[in-house]
């Protein structure tokens, strides 16, 4: 009896297993803390803007760590996914659990952040143009909550879309990602973290309405059939030692001149697939002009 004992084979390691599948789930949670936090300090931001006598460089200090806190949650959006592809841990409740934390994070976050940095304290409240705020901070919530509802229709169940929906592509996004609308918010407040009414009452107003078009443009694109690369290849094979210097030069980059590299990032992103789609549009007219030269068959009316 003693000897079977001993020849019997150790159970598999299932409790090793099943920690691999929590360590996306913890990179989402850390997503969805720092979407917490980012709007825990845009709204203590917006509440020392209130008082009597305002601390303009307390406020934006406030207004740049919830900046900041989108940046991290940027970077543990990128990990929970790739870690989850690398040690195929992947689980439904693990992406439902993931388009939730964008929401918040990069929904609702950023949207708390443009109107208590931006509009909210320099427009008039209950004017036309504060509502008008309100709808555009609510549209870029809702529109980004509908990109990550078709993404995640697109991705589950592709064969039984209606006809003419773009199809999924792994290498591109169809929209812009809402990470990257979020993204682009919290650079800005980065770059210049000093909340608008800083700059006066008629300059304030002058940037709160570039930003409430900048906040209109990034829902539109959002919902859009503009292509976005996904970059969801980069890193999972090296190829090069190429790939290896120009993420850490990147990297070294965003740690000395982060409010510049970051905002020049996210424009630089979201300017290439503005002229890529306008590069394909003026392909397809040269092509279909090519097409209308050639001869009518016989027979047929022209």
């Amino acid at each position: 009896m003693a000897n079977d004992e001993q020849e019997r084979p150790n159970p598999p390691r299932r409790g090793l297993k099943k920690g691999l599948y929590l360590i996306p789930s913890l990179f989402t949670a850390a997503n969805i803390g720092m979407g917490f936090f980012a709007v825990m300090a845009s709204l203590r931001g917006f509440q020392i803007l209130g008082s009597a006598n305002p601390d303009m460089l307390l406020a934006a200090a406030h207004f740049n760590n919830a900046a900041v806190a989108i940046g991290w949650a940027c970077v543990f959006d990128m990990l929970d996914g790739r870690i989850a592809r690398l040690t195929k841990t992947t689980t439904e409740i693990g992406i439902q659990l993931d388009s939730i934390a964008d929401v918040v994070t990069f929904g609702l976050a950023p949207a708390v952040l443009a109107y208590t940095w931006g509009y909210g304290a320099s427009l008039t409240e209950g004017s036309d143009l504060h509502r008008l705020a309100w709808f555009l901070s609510f549209m870029f919530l809702i529109c980004g909550a509908f990109r990550l509802a078709r993404y995640n229709v697109q991705a589950s169940r592709p064969r039984i879309l209606a006809e003419g929906t773009p199809k999924v592509d792994k290498k591109h996004f169809v929209g812009m990602p809402i990470p990257v609308a979020g993204g682009f918010i919290a650079a800005l407040v980065h770059f210049s973290p000093l909340p608008l009414i800083y700059f006066g009452p008629e300059r304030a107003r002058i940037y709160s309405g570039l930003l409430m078009v900048l906040v209109g443009l990034l829902s539109v694109a959002m919902v859009s059939t503009l292509r976005f690369s996904s970059f969801k290849t980069v890193g999972t094979k090296v190829r090069s030692m190429r790939t290896i210097i120009l993420a850490l030069s990147i990297g070294m980059l965003i740690f000395l001149y982060s409010r510049y590299v970051l905002l020049a990032l996210v424009v630089s992103y979201v300017l290439h697939a503005v002229i890529a789609r306008v590069a394909s549009v003026f392909w397809r007219r040269n092509e279909a002009a090519e097409g209308k030269i050639e001869p009518n068959p016989v027979g047929r009316r022209s």
